[in-house]
């Protein structure tokens, strides 16, 4: 009886063992598809703005938003247009044309999403050869990431590679064995990635 015991004692604290030592079941990230789909586009700083007045082309501008997050449109002046959709903005241009021109038809239309590719990145930090911030590319995993960044140096230790996720108001770490994915070709830590997410390639320890 005492040795079944004993059995039964080491058989658990292997299993605990093997628990704490790698990826636990169901520890593999989710894409929430809220973070790579936009569904109502904010302007941000830097995007580039172009305003069309139907049958006006005097009133035509295209322009970068300003770091006040103000755009300049002919006869209005400045405009709010940081934080806010195109349809926005163009209601409230279209409103304060009015006292101007009859019945105004006004489209605004972003030219260039510079604030969002700014936001809409994947870093990849520490141990590579060269440390980047990409923009996101639908369907980009953590090996396209870190390719991009050169590879590993000689000092990485790669299977200690974490993918840092904001899930809510908190930040999730999820294990990445990146020597497996690169050596062996191994690819169930090769998780798809998503905007914001920043993968840490670690050093050895001498």
């Amino acid at each position: 009886m005492n040795h079944l015991r004993l059995l039964a004692t080491i058989a658990i604290f292997v299993l605990l063992a093997a628990c704490a030592s790698g990826p636990r079941p169901g520890s593999a990230p989710t894409i929430n598809p809220t973070e790579q789909a936009v569904k109502a586009y904010r302007i941000g700083v830097d995007d580039v703005i172009r305003v069309s007045v139907w049958q006006n082309p005097d009133l035509d501008v295209t322009v970068p938003v300003r770091p006040d997050g103000m755009i300049s449109v002919p006869l209005v002046g400045d405009v709010t247009a940081g934080g806010r959709t195109p349809e926005e903005v163009s209601a409230e241009i279209k409103s304060r044309l009015e006292a101007y021109v009859r019945n105004p038809q006004v489209t605004v239309i972003v030219d260039e999403l510079r604030s969002h590719e700014y936001l809409a990145r994947v870093r990849v930090t520490g141990a590579v050869r060269t440390p980047i911030s990409v923009p996101y590319r639908q369907g980009m995993t953590v090996l396209d990431a870190v390719l991009a960044a050169g590879g590993t140096n000689e000092f990485a230790a790669a299977d200690r590679t974490e993918l840092y996720r904001k899930d809510g108001d908190s930040t999730r770490a999820y294990p990445v064995r990146l020597d497996r994915i690169l050596q062996k070709g191994d690819l169930e830590t090769n998780y798809p990635v998503q905007p914001g997410d920043v993968i840490t390639v670690p050093e050895r320890t001498f």
